[in-house]
């Protein structure tokens, strides 16, 4: 692995100045934004494969090119594993397919704005969920492009499950936490040295000697 990758660089040296007063507002308020046409018809072809599957469910949001979905199917052969990216590019790096017999896994192009708030709204219960190594958007103007500061995030802490992050950049996850705090949901946060990294982005930023960085966190019991 060429380790050449950059440390993140961000305009901010600590929590985001105005993150309690955005995440208090997403919390207060519905998100409404209008569901695109593609978003619902993914969707229902995904609820017959879960429906079909009848396993406990496992997001691998963020998954880019589905390294990670493999590698945690294998870890979790009870469960059905969605991993889902808004990239095609990325996606067609994997091979993309619907499980058959014997596999626990399946990739899909999605947006997961749409994706989170419909699985929520069918009241699916997430057994476990990853984010790993999402964009963290560290321009400061870019808070609510963050996860934890964007309007969906309700609808992520809905889904429950065993929450877990990963990051280069120790202060996204700093954020996080405290989002997950302002919501009622304590956390752990702490630096990790993988043996086997589960992303891409892991393998290069470990081998560039960068400190990488793990949250957990139970949002409840699927």
């Amino acid at each position: 692995m060429d380790a050449c990758s950059r440390n993140v660089e961000s305009n901010q040296t600590g929590l985001h100045e105005r993150l309690d007063e955005v995440v208090q507002r997403h919390l207060a308020h519905r998100f409404l934004k209008p569901y695109q046409e593609h978003s619902l018809a993914a969707f229902k072809q995904l609820e017959k494969q879960v429906e079909r599957a009848g396993k406990p469910l496992i997001f691998d949001s963020c998954c880019g090119v589905g390294a990670s979905t493999a590698q945690l199917a294998e870890l979790h052969p009870e469960a059905l594993v969605i991993g889902m990216d808004k990239s095609e590019h990325r996606l067609s790096r994997h091979h993309a397919h619907t499980p058959t017999e014997g596999e626990n896994y399946l990739l899909l192009r999605v947006n997961l704005n749409d994706l989170w708030r419909l699985a929520e709204e069918a009241g699916w219960a997430l057994s476990h969920h990853y984010l790993l190594y999402p964009n963290p958007w560290p321009k400061s103007v870019h808070l609510q492009r963050r996860w934890h500061g964007s309007a969906v995030f309700p609808s992520l802490l809905a889904l429950g499950g065993q929450l877990q992050l990963r990051s280069n950049w120790p202060l996204y996850l700093q954020e996080f936490a405290r989002a997950l705090e302002l919501a009622g949901h304590g956390s752990s946060l702490q630096q990790i040295n993988p043996e086997r990294p589960i992303t891409p982005f892991e393998e290069k930023y470990q081998a560039s000697g960068q400190p990488l960085w793990r949250l957990d966190s139970d949002l409840g019991s699927a």
